[in-house]
């Protein structure tokens, strides 16, 4: 049985997981979601300095103050930037590492670096515009709709998002991943791909190319870029067969 640690995306926190984790649970595996310092519950953490290297110490401080081994870690949409960096820290712990519609960072690569420019600057001036200057809240529906699949978001999921949703560090999406990045020698490499990048696979994106060749090992799952709403007993299902 594998050892889970699930890092979940932008505005969320380890709630996000509660349904996948407990059907992984049945499987019999070891699941540990986590919240990354300023979100959800640790909302009162967070401050103008938390950035990427702080949720990359998140990571990593769990992983090894719990003394875990074999780690399957698990990185959703924003989450692929501070894990990326863990794995890169986390030595023979890591077993193995899981992109969940999302994928590893390069070295020098930030979260704003995946918009166009002129959104970049836009959220840049939201943040300066907001009363504490530092967090980036959830954009509404129809916004987020724009650049993140919303298939399998219905009624209920989305009422749930959105009364949990937390305001995003905004120095985890400026500040940019430093070294290392490169998990160990061994470590398994694994893609789930929902509808967003199973069409940017599938339209064959260069920067993406790599993906679909050894050592990785792609998953397609038909939902929309939140599973762990949208499919959660699926996303298990998946995790549980990438670990087999």
């Amino acid at each position: 049985m594998a050892t889970f640690v699930l890092v979940p995306g932008a505005w969320l926190g380890a709630w996000a997981w509660e349904d996948t984790a407990d059907a992984l649970r049945e499987h019999g595996h070891t699941v540990l979601p986590l919240t990354l310092t300023g979100l959800a519950e640790r909302a009162g953490e967070g401050g103008p300095q938390t950035d990427l290297d702080a949720h990359i110490a998140d990571i990593t401080d769990f992983v090894e103050k719990n003394d875990l081994r074999g780690v399957t870690l698990v990185a959703h949409s924003y989450a692929a930037a501070p894990v990326t960096g863990a794995a890169g820290r986390l030595g023979d712990r890591l077993e193995r590492v899981v992109y969940v519609d999302s994928a590893p960072f390069a070295e020098g690569m930030r979260m704003l670096d995946l918009m166009p420019p002129e959104v970049a600057d836009q959220l840049g001036r939201q943040v300066a515009a907001c009363p504490d200057g530092w967090r980036l809240a959830m954009p509404p529906f129809e916004v987020l709709g724009l650049s993140s699949s919303l298939d399998g978001l219905d009624e209920g999921p989305r009422e749930v998002l959105s009364a949990r949703a937390t305001p995003q560090p905004f120095g985890t999406y400026t500040q940019r991943l430093a070294g290392p990045v490169e998990p160990g020698p061994g470590v398994d490499r694994v893609l789930i791909a929902c509808h967003d990048f199973t069409g940017l696979l599938d339209a064959g994106m260069p920067m993406l190319a790599f993906l679909d060749h050894a050592p990785w090992r792609r998953f397609d799952l038909s939902t929309g870029h939140w599973p762990m709403l949208s499919a959660p007993a699926e996303l298990a299902g998946i995790l549980h067969t990438a670990v087999s």
